[in-house]
């Protein structure tokens, strides 16, 4: 009879202990998709960035005019590639894609530019590039959403916490890219 107390002490604590390291694991894994999801997401950007410089030359050639226009899609896209933090990383993601909306907003002002061959092909590029980046973010936003919700749910906040598992951002799209690109000449 006095071996029933402990052992049903030793048993819950066995099961404490085998939750904790499952949580543990799960959180591992978790982190370790989040930074899976945001690496492939990267590779789709990082083409992106490279295709930028072509597109912004040929329209130069047609719109010598709109250098202002040009130079800010130049500075996003800089902004994005030095982004040191993951927030910032996806703040200045957000404001280049508002300038490239801006941009191809400018090159509908230019009919001889719309039928250029090359930049239709960047455009397709892009356009392409565009889907993929807005997939790879979708999965991203549902992996990060599914390691914040265990971040946060008890009991396993408490393994969280324990472990320094903090809570990830969510790829959003900002407040001005919701709203329509106007070009005014």
């Amino acid at each position: 009879m006095q071996w029933i107390v402990p052992a049903i002490i030793g048993g819950v604590i066995l099961i404490i202990l085998l939750w904790g390291i499952s949580a543990y694991n799960n959180f591992v894994k978790l982190r370790n998709m989040v930074r899976e999801a945001f690496s492939t997401m990267d590779v789709y950007l990082k083409k992106r960035f490279d295709l930028i410089p072509n597109l912004v030359e040929t329209v130069k050639g047609y719109a010598k005019h709109e250098q202002a226009t040009l130079e800010k899609v130049i500075a996003a896209r800089n902004a994005a590639a030095s982004a040191s933090t993951t927030e910032e990383r996806l703040a200045s993601e957000n404001m280049l894609t508002g300038t490239l909306k801006t941009l191809f907003a400018v090159a509908e002002a230019y009919p001889d530019l719309k039928a250029n061959v090359n930049f239709m092909d960047l455009q397709n590029q892009l356009q392409s590039l565009e889907n993929e980046i807005a997939s790879s973010r979708k999965y991203y936003n549902a992996i990060v959403r599914d390691y914040n919700i265990k971040t946060e749910s008890f009991p396993s906040a408490i393994i969280a916490g324990m472990f320094g598992f903090r809570r990830e951002p969510l790829f959003e799209i900002a407040g001005e890219e919701r709203q329509n690109v106007q070009v005014k000449f």
